[in-house]
């Protein structure tokens, strides 16, 4: 299980780095309309973005 774990972590950086490496003027202005969100809001989204990733991985295996 913590293979799997730090593989997906690993994973998750190279998306992460693809999209600041690809991007990088995107990320930004991304950035800059998240500052314009309320916490609440982002925290909604955060929310709702663990919810999905845990029915996918259910899902999934």
């Amino acid at each position: 299980m913590p293979r799997e774990f730090y593989a997906a972590l690993c994973l998750v950086l190279v998306i992460e780095g693809l999209v600041l490496f690809a991007v990088p003027h995107g990320w930004q202005a991304m950035m800059r309309e998240a500052l314009k969100l309320d916490p609440r809001t982002l925290r909604l989204f955060g929310a709702l973005a663990i919810g999905l990733g845990l029915v996918t991985l259910h899902w999934i295996h």
